[in-house]
């Protein structure tokens, strides 16, 4: 039984020695590409930048699986050792986060003796950084109606503006489109998936839409920003093509 852990152990170690120095060599190829991404074959570079990401991304969690079956296998004595050697500091937690302070609940009673004469000497302290499901909400606009008693006119609040004229989508929702479908590059049907899965029914058509609505809405703001630029002297670009307009 010893031997069989010991030569599990054996091969989980090797596993994860060789997982690492295939992590560490893709680093360096990825560095090596993006450095040359914006030479002559720019797009080849980009694809190959993209595909050394992914190949490093599931290196890693097969690292992190090996590196647990290791640990798992381990006698307890390796484990120990394992704990005097740590690993790099983790990157702190943002601190303007929220904070959900959670107080366990206490045995009543001393472990050792069962005495009920208990006093609190301090606390020990663990933070988990989590993250609440996206939450859908509608947001009912209410515009009171007024009679005058005098002259018998209706008077009401005048109506909130809106991104898009008579849309249905608020401005971090249609904000929430763009950004996926343009820095996160997931197209519309993705999207409209994604969202059907969380019990919101909406068209790509609708979306799509929605997106050209929003195209138009912006136009002012992107007009602004190219006449910033256009006005200076200089514009400094990397390598890549850009079309000459006569």
């Amino acid at each position: 039984m010893i031997i069989a852990q010991r030569e599990q152990l054996t091969l989980a170690k090797s596993e994860v020695t060789v997982g690492r120095l295939e992590i560490e060599r893709l680093k360096l190829m990825l560095a090596k590409a993006r450095r040359e991404q914006f030479g002559q074959s720019s797009e080849r570079g980009k694809l190959l930048v993209e595909q050394l990401e992914l190949a490093i991304e599931d290196l890693e969690e097969t690292q992190a699986e090996q590196e647990t079956k290791a640990e798992f296998a381990a006698p307890e004595a390796a484990k120990q050792k394992r704990a005097q050697n740590p690993r790099p500091p983790r990157r702190p937690l943002p601190d303007n986060l929220p904070v959900e302070r959670i107080v366990e609940p206490m045995p009543c009673a001393c472990g050792k003796c069962g005495s009920e004469r208990l006093h609190k000497l301090g606390e020990v302290v663990s933070k988990t950084l989590e993250c609440e499901p996206r939450r859908w909400k509608i947001i009912e606009h209410v515009r009171e109606k007024f009679s005058c008693r005098d002259c018998e006119a209706i008077t009401e609040a005048p109506a909130p503006s809106h991104p898009i004229p008579r849309g249905f989508a608020g401005p971090s929702l249609l904000a929430m489109v763009l950004v996926n479908k343009f820095l996160l590059h997931q197209p519309l049907n993705r999207q409209s998936k994604t969202y059907a899965r969380e019990g919101i029914e909406i068209d790509v058509s609708t979306l799509a839409d929605r997106v050209g609505a929003c195209v138009v809405a912006l136009d002012p703001i992107i007009e602004a920003i190219r006449i910033h630029v256009m006005s200076a002297e200089r514009i400094h670009a990397d390598d890549s093509v850009l079309q000459k307009h006569t």
